[in-house]
């Protein structure tokens, strides 16, 4: 596919707080990923560990929190996992099928998934 960054905002759940960053999109990773610290400066609060297995093969157990991520006009309310300091954040699949996008894998862009399968 392909690395590319797309611009994302992120907010509280109580709409007072919001960041906007880009995100290396990152299909291959389940959750969106954002160092720790942007979180709990946006007033995330971790729900639980999980465990999860890290494109080197790392195995971590990470805080998960919840946030409302907008991208393109379209927002949802996802998990996002509270990462590593000096990483960069990633945009994950899970987010991005709570949006309804997909990856232009040519382009190197975003779209719109014009409906689901249910």
């Amino acid at each position: 596919m392909g690395a590319f960054d797309w611009p994302i905002r992120l907010e509280s759940l109580d709409g007072e707080r919001s960041l906007q960053l880009d995100a290396m999109v990152d299909t291959g990773s389940s959750y969106t990923i954002v160092p720790a610290h942007l979180l709990r400066n946006l007033g995330v609060v971790p729900a639980e560990k999980v465990d999860l297995t890290l494109a080197d093969g790392r195995r971590v157990a990470w805080d998960v929190g919840e946030a409302r991520a907008t991208v393109d006009g379209r927002s949802t309310v996802t998990w996002v996992i509270f990462g590593e300091e000096g990483a960069g954040p990633l945009l994950g699949a899970y987010t991005l099928e709570g949006l309804r996008m997909s990856v232009d894998p040519w382009k190197h862009t975003l779209i719109p998934m014009p409906y689901g399968w249910a």
